[in-house]
């Protein structure tokens, strides 16, 4: 299993208490016993009401035990044969409740609600079921007494209680996500995201860049560590750092030296972080703007213009 299946899964783990305000919560779910057949998850509904506002497709989960959960991320098919087999395991699963009712008790009479997160509605899925749109980004989905909801997640609004459904989009529609999530979950998730989803790069740099602004000193502390560890496991890097800026056989005048090739080496990292993003938005330079970022010693300074180099329409105006 990938890191984005994995991220999925802790995403609806994390957030689906909190939603639902503890009506449903996440559960890793039993194997179904026909060979080794096993949905991605299981929501479990803990009270018959819900959080009232709450958008769809959480609603349809009223009147429900559990609910299977098929997530299909970027990069995942969505052609016949997936579908099939998530129908599939959603029959085995309606077999193994009818086989673990209790002695005694009523037979199990439902019909297991299975929920398709993916990105897009594939043509395909259009043609061979005509899928009623119920809600934006949320499809019925098959006849009545076996049909299944299809979400698609490029489609929803960006909502907070639809964030476990959203991290299913892609393209444009995920970099759209990821601006917008970045401040309304914790830096522990937002950087999980960053590793696990397929981000365009621009959007990548620029949440990463927000995560090294001189204003949060916790993440200054851990990349000089690592710098710390790189020039230790490097001593080709090392030895260039002292050859570079070290007064001969003097070992305070080494570790100033040191020092100083690794803050040469941030002010390098920073001028070609602006320069890359100003690249990418289409901004030119000229060389009077060129000159000015070369002769710029000061990491803030060079760390505003970044900042403002995300939204400016000029260079003059990101070099402000």
């Amino acid at each position: 299993m990938g890191q984005p299946d994995l991220f999925a899964k802790a995403t609806f783990a994390e957030e689906t208490a909190r939603i639902t305000g503890g009506a449903a919560i996440w559960q890793d779910p039993p194997e179904i016993r026909l060979e080794k057949i096993q949905c991605d998850g299981l929501i479990l509904v803990r009270r018959p009401h819900l959080p009232v506002g709450l958008a769809l497709p959480w609603p349809e989960m009223v009147g429900h035990e559990e609910i299977m959960v098929e997530a299909k991320l970027a990069g995942d098919h969505v052609d016949r044969r997936a579908v099939e087999r998530a129908l599939l395991r959603r029959q085995a699963r309606q077999v193994q409740r009818v086989e673990d009712a209790e002695e005694g008790a009523p037979p199990w009479l439902g019909h297991e609600p299975l929920w398709f997160v993916a990105p897009y509605l594939p043509a395909w899925l259009e043609e061979v079921y005509q899928p009623v749109l119920i809600a934006l980004g949320c499809y019925r989905v098959g006849p009545v007494g076996a049909w299944f909801l299809w979400i698609a997640a490029n489609e929803l609004p960006l909502r907070d209680e639809l964030v476990p459904f959203l991290i299913a989009r892609s393209g444009r529609a995920l970099d759209e996500l990821v601006r917008w999530v970045a401040h309304r979950r914790s830096p522990r998730w937002v950087l999980s995201m960053l590793e696990c989803l397929a981000m365009s790069t621009t959007v990548q740099d620029e949440l990463l860049w927000s995560f090294a602004r001189p204003a949060e000193p916790e993440f200054v502390e851990r990349r000089k560590r690592i710098i710390d560890v790189l020039l230790t496991a490097e001593p080709d890097v090392k030895a260039r750092l002292i050859e570079e800026g070290v007064e001969k056989g003097v070992e305070k005048g080494i570790e100033k030296g040191i020092e100083k090739g690794r803050e040469e080496g941030r002010l390098s990292e920073a001028r070609a972080a602006l320069r890359r993003v100003l690249a990418r938005r289409k901004i030119s330079l000229s060389p009077d703007d060129e000159a000015r970022i070369d002769g710029c010693a000061d990491r803030e300074t060079l760390e505003r213009w970044l900042d403002q180099a995300v939204t400016a329409a000029s260079a003059s105006e990101a070099l402000q």
